[in-house]
């Protein structure tokens, strides 16, 4: 019904710019079509005046409604996100001064010189002057902020510093894969027909390189520490997907058969920046921001930035994916000599009293 009723007043609106336009018509025709075409001039210039101020106010006001709901209302909440915000704000003022002086000149013209028996117009079809103006100034200006992206680029996509965490970030559709090198702090080897999940092996981590025996993989959170390089090795399990990191100012794409890197300093923690926020639900996410498939929209994953002290003791909570793959490998799944022994003795003597109650 909704839908029945929004077609008829689309067409309802159609009909009625129709039977305005041929009034129009009809009336040029009684009153002349030279006059009428001056009067429809002058109402057009101070319509385009009028339209002017009117998309003026309306930037004002949804700016002033909507910018504290954007991320630049904060800062950055990494170190190499303050480089892209100050990129950000450089491209605003110089796009945003063009855009208003643009506009103004567009509209204010349309107003000052419409038709007019006092005026005649000039047409030139050749200025070598304003032609390099228009074209040297906008090449300048779009050459320095490319350099100056590219700059901060290659910043934070080059190598990370050497006391980074290491981090492997995994895409699939529709999830992300976190794994962390163990006490030997080196990744083991991992083949993608290796891949299955059904064996708990969901980055196909080869089971004979002993380095992999250490190594932690979860699912849907991330754990990194507050003002330590984070160094994110990327990659995908199945088709083009992209690491956003917003409240950082940071993404990255994940590429099947092409690795990627990434690396970022958070700021704050994540129960300093609700404190920052006023929002107790607030947590950083990882979006993808790369049409994957029919479930990208619910691609996301949760970033946890906690002190070293938390991390460690998060750490140590983590049971290495070689016992998920091998429970019988699990010392905890092991039960001692001395606790089995134990437990026969138990048996034992608890078999004797039942053979003398019996008795």
């Amino acid at each position: 019904m909704s839908m029945f009723f929004t077609i008829a007043v689309i067409v309802l609106v159609f009909l009625i710019i129709f039977q305005i336009a041929k009034a129009s018509e009809y009336v040029s025709v009684i009153k002349g079509e030279e006059k009428s075409r001056k009067e429809q001039n002058k109402v057009n210039g101070f319509l385009m005046i009028a339209f002017l101020i009117a998309g003026l106010i309306g930037v004002y006001l949804c700016n002033k409604a909507l910018y504290p709901e954007t991320l630049l209302a904060h800062d950055s909440a990494s170190v190499q996100g303050e480089k892209v915000d100050q990129m950000l704000w450089l491209t605003i003022a110089i796009t945003g001064t063009v855009f208003f002086i643009t506009q103004i000149v567009l509209f204010w013209f349309n107003f000052k010189y419409q038709e007019s028996d006092k005026r005649k117009s000039y047409y030139f079809t050749h200025n070598n002057k304003l032609e390099l103006l228009w074209t040297a100034v906008p090449a300048i200006a779009m050459t320095a902020l490319v350099v100056f992206g590219l700059k901060n680029w290659y910043s934070f996509t080059g190598p990370a510093p050497e006391n980074a965490m290491q981090i492997e970030i995994t895409g699939k559709q529709f999830g992300w894969i976190f794994r962390y090198p163990g006490a030997d702090q080196t990744f083991g080897k991992k083949y993608y027909k290796l891949i299955d999940d059904a064996s708990s092996n969901s980055l196909g981590q080869d089971w004979t390189d002993s380095k992999n025996f250490d190594d932690v993989v979860t699912q849907a959170t991330m754990y990194c520490v507050v003002n330590k390089p984070v160094n994110l090795r990327i990659f995908s399990r199945d088709v083009i997907h992209d690491v956003g990191l917003s409240e950082f100012r940071l993404k990255q794409d994940a590429v099947p058969g092409t690795p990627t890197s990434l690396w970022f300093t958070p700021k704050y923690t994540t129960k300093e920046m609700k404190d920052k926020l006023s929002n107790p639900d607030f947590d950083y996410e990882i979006s993808c921001d790369q049409m994957c498939g029919n479930g990208h929209y619910s691609m996301k994953g949760i970033i946890k930035v906690v002190s070293q002290e938390e991390f460690d003791v998060w750490m140590a909570q983590q049971k290495p994916n070689y016992y998920a793959a091998f429970p019988d490998k699990d010392p905890s799944n092991q039960k001692s000599p001395m606790t089995a022994d134990s437990t026969k003795t138990t048996a034992s003597a608890a078999t004797k009293d039942s053979v003398k109650s019996k008795m």
